[in-house]
C-alpha cells in the first residue's frame, strides 16, 4: 500500500471505534484520534479490560462447585468470569506495545 492510499485509510479510521491488545494482556476500546510514525496510538473516551485475576477465577469455581447436585459422581463444568474493566478517558497507547487492533 503506498503512502497516499494508507494515508486516507487512516482518516477513514478517525473517531470511529478500536479494540487495541497490548503485550500484557489488557486490551483498550475507545475513539481512534491519531497515531504517529512509531504506531503510538491516542485514543479518547476509551476503557481498558483486564483479564480476571487467578484468585477471582478460583472464586467463581468455588461457587460452581457448590452448586453442583450432591448425588452426582461425575463432574464437569465451565466457569465464565468476566473481564474487569475501567474509563481511562484518553489514552497513548505506545506503538511497541500493541499485539492486535480491531475495528469494532
Amino acid at each position: 500500500m503506498d503512502n497516499e492510499k494508507a494515508i486516507e485509510y487512516l482518516n477513514g479510521l478517525l473517531g470511529r471505534t478500536l479494540r487495541i491488545h497490548a503485550t500484557d494482556g489488557r486490551m483498550f476500546v475507545g475513539l481512534f484520534k491519531c497515531t504517529d510514525a512509531e504506531r503510538n496510538i491516542i485514543l479518547a473516551n476509551s476503557f481498558e479490560y483486564r483479564l480476571p485475576t487467578t484468585s477471582a477465577i478460583q472464586e467463581a469455581a468455588a461457587k460452581e462447585t457448590e452448586s453442583w447436585d450432591k448425588t452426582s459422581e461425575t463432574k464437569s463444568a465451565t466457569v465464565k468470569v468476566n473481564m474487569t474493566s475501567r474509563l481511562i478517558g484518553l489514552i497513548v497507547i505506545p506503538g511497541h506495545h500493541i499485539t492486535k487492533i480491531e475495528l469494532e
